[in-house]
């Protein structure tokens, strides 16, 4: 599959709330990822930092790691919330120690990163019962949106991955652009 990264000279389109929400409103965002205000969370794929400013209030600390150092360098423009710290690097080799993230969530990235590797490497961050939320573009969606079709997943690719490195799918929803799988590390 694809695995390529947003062109960062685009970064602005990023931050287009009326676009955005409508793909993954801040309310289902927070539903999905159930936070506690005690949480450690990271945002695997933030970009400039739209959807870690949802939820930056609602935790402990937001870990904003992205792989483009030009996407940190947007967010400290516009702005990184206190509770939030930005690591540059990829969802492949995460600097946490193991057991120590509460909730992980990607928002329009999984498809960048989808590798058994990734997901063995998220398994390994995120504490016991750790929640992992996915939402990403839906590989039988209409394309009209987001990277080209071939390059997205279905959501029964994304369950069976997350399976496989030792998930529970706990919710899948499939809308007609996007998909959200929420796991929990076993």
């Amino acid at each position: 599959m694809g695995h390529h990264t947003f062109d960062p000279s685009r970064a602005d389109k990023l931050e287009r709330p009326g676009r955005r929400f409508r793909f993954l409103s801040a309310e289902e965002l927070r539903w999905a990822l159930d936070l506690d205000a005690s949480d450690r969370v990271a945002d695997l794929g933030s970009g400039t930092g739209f959807y870690t400013d949802v939820i930056a209030s609602q935790a402990d600390t937001v870990y904003a790691v992205d792989l483009q150092p030009e996407m940190h360098e947007y967010y400290r423009e516009k702005g990184v919330p206190e509770s939030v710290e930005l690591v540059t690097t990829g969802v492949g080799d995460l600097p946490f120690d193991d057991g120590t993230i509460d909730v992980a969530f990607s928002t329009m990235t999984y498809h960048e990163f989808a590798s058994a590797d990734a997901l063995a490497e998220i398994h390994r961050v995120l504490e016991s019962g750790g929640r992992f939320v996915i939402v990403d573009w839906a590989a039988t969606g209409p394309g009209e949106s987001g990277p080209p079709l071939a390059e997205r997943y279905g959501a029964d690719e994304i369950a069976d991955a997350l399976r496989e490195a030792e998930f529970s799918i706990e919710h899948v929803a499939v809308r007609s652009e996007t998909v959200l799988v929420i796991a929990t590390a076993e």
